[in-house]
């Protein structure tokens, strides 16, 4: 039979358009596919393990210093660097030392209380003086040091990465396709054919989730091979916490651009949208910082339901039914959204 007297459905043409539309944009592959390899693998180098840390002291120079280097140089884990005393502050703020050490008797120790490494640092230089001094501990604690896969920084990170990969390009995507659409009346010419509005929607968010595949497959292939990121949870329970934060970010996305006319009103919504979540939501330190009293709306956000549920599910082997009530929030905020987009939508 000819296609005339089969035709195919308006939601599977509109569906592989947009697919077609979307992989002739070199841009877009790189922003989808390659820059979150880009900054996984950034981030990761930079926050990877390193071991324990060195503590690094200035030594102002001067009279007794020749006494403080000989001390601190006998203390494992601590590295001298001698400065005059007039750098001694700038090197403090820069990060050069975490503690300036003014010989005396008693010395006396410049530090900044507000940084832990620096109090931290304060109290192991102290401690490395006061034994050189003739202190004797009363008793020597034992030690446990660990290293384990799944509670180091990068493990947590890759999780909150992918979260935010998630809602951002989920929502630049399907928003921008569709304000592109409108600006060059696309929309008005669509909009005069048998198409249901609720298919073409429907084709936007349709089209975002086949390249979902590649977008979270890519970035934790990538993190398990380089970083050797644990995924402890089962891969069918992973598959639907990323299935519904797309859906639920597409639905955003779908709302932010169902009225806007330009790609500058598109952005500005987007952005309002999208920022308050890349700093509550958890996405590089935990939510959990924020006063007590914003909790209920941050865990409110679909960003910070998505995060917790991929962290629980890669990190905490949690099962379907401990992420449930991640689930419901992002399940809320896609049917809500879509349903508020439809009613709103317009083709001009």
């Amino acid at each position: 039979m000819s296609r005339r007297e089969y035709p195919t459905h308006p939601l599977v043409e509109l569906t592989v358009a947009r697919l077609l539309e979307f992989v002739r944009e070199p841009e877009a592959v790189f922003w989808v596919v390659v820059f979150p390899l880009a900054l996984a693998f950034a981030l990761g180098i930079a926050f990877r393990s390193k071991g324990a840390e060195a503590v690094f002291a200035g030594v102002v120079e001067g009279a007794g210093s020749a006494d403080v280097r000989a001390a601190l140089s006998s203390a494992p884990g601590i590295r001298i660097r001698p400065i005059p005393l007039d750098r001694a502050d700038l090197a403090l703020r820069d990060g050069e030392v975490q503690v300036v050490v003014l010989p005396g008797d008693p010395p006396t120790y410049r530090y900044d209380a507000t940084r832990p490494e620096s109090a931290l640092a304060r109290l192991t230089v102290d401690a490395a003086l006061q034994r050189a001094a003739g202190r004797v501990d009363r008793f020597t604690a034992g030690e446990q040091r660990l290293e384990v896969i799944g509670a180091r920084y990068i493990d947590w990170l890759i999780p909150g990465l992918l979260g935010m990969n998630i809602m951002g390009t989920g929502m630049w995507s399907i928003g921008f396709s569709v304000v592109w659409a409108r600006t060059r009346r696309v929309l008005k010419r669509l909009a005069a054919t048998p198409m249901l509005r609720r298919d073409y929607l429907l084709a936007q968010m349709l089209a975002r989730l086949v390249f979902l595949v590649v977008e979270a497959g890519g970035l934790l292939g990538f993190a398990m091979l380089v970083f050797s990121v644990p995924i402890r949870g089962s891969l069918i329970t992973l598959s639907a916490v990323v299935l519904v934060g797309a859906l639920a970010f597409g639905g955003l996305g779908l709302l932010v651009a169902s009225r806007a006319r330009t790609i500058e009103a598109a952005s500005g919504w987007m952005n309002f949208a999208m920022l308050p979540m890349w700093v509550v939501s958890g996405v590089f330190f935990s939510s959990a910082h924020f006063p007590a009293a914003t909790q209920p709306l941050i865990h409110a956000l679909p960003l910070t339901a998505l995060n917790d549920a991929l962290r629980a599910v890669m990190l905490d082997g949690a099962p379907v039914r401990a992420v449930g009530s991640e689930l419901a929030i992002l399940s809320a905020w896609a049917g809500v959204c879509f349903t508020v987009a439809l009613k709103v939508f317009r083709w001009k």
